[in-house]
């Protein structure tokens, strides 16, 4: 049944341009509508992360929306620019319906890591953003070279290997970044790129 799907999905517009799309989409909405994208109250307004409201209000979307939110333009582009040229690799190796199995479940793993990571500190900071699912992506295409033992046809195994530790790299050296949302998102990536092509 997975074939069919994904034989049905592969002739529709690619889902990657669509992520992106949504994700810009969502993030002109909350600007045009006279809101501050910068302000975490606001954001969380609109479904950002935060511990206290998904463990006490058990407001588990939470974890689901928080990966369409983005403080900020800057913020938006570099995840965006980062997910046109990953997301485009991955899901045209694995297939549409397992490339949005990597993307969502592994976003949602990055903000699970997070949220535990989070709970365990006593932190309860507002967070959002796209990254922990662009790095299940990056995740993902790092299990293809793993299974293709460095070889990949069409695919430049260097510069992903390269783009994927110093996205890791930088996301540990910048304040304000949610590093286990992208520690998760890319465990959770290439697990399910795993996982998947079993099926």
């Amino acid at each position: 049944m997975l074939q069919e799907l994904t034989t049905f999905l592969k002739h529709r517009k690619k889902w990657n341009l669509l992520l992106v799309a949504v994700n810009i989409g969502v993030f002109l909405l909350l600007e045009v509508t006279g809101g501050d994208v910068l302000n975490p109250v606001y954001m969380l307004e609109h479904g950002a992360m935060l511990p206290s409201a998904v463990l006490q209000k058990k407001e588990y979307y939470r974890l689901f929306t928080s990966m369409f939110l983005h403080f900020g333009v800057e913020h938006l582009f570099f995840n965006m620019l980062l997910l046109l040229f990953a997301g485009d690799m991955l899901q045209t190796r694995v297939g549409a319906v397992r490339y949005l199995l990597i993307y969502m479940g592994g976003g949602l793993a990055g903000n699970l890591l997070s949220l535990a990571v989070s709970a365990a500190q006593g932190e309860d900071i507002v967070s959002a953003g796209a990254s922990g699912a662009i790095f299940a992506v990056l995740g993902g295409l790092v299990w293809l070279i793993v299974r293709g033992r460095g070889k990949v046809k069409d695919l430049d195994v260097r510069g992903v290997l390269m783009m994927a530790v110093l996205s890791l790299i930088q996301g540990f050296m910048d304040v304000g970044v949610d590093h286990f949302a992208h520690l998760g998102g890319f465990l959770g990536g290439f697990f399910l790129a795993a996982v998947t092509q079993l099926f």
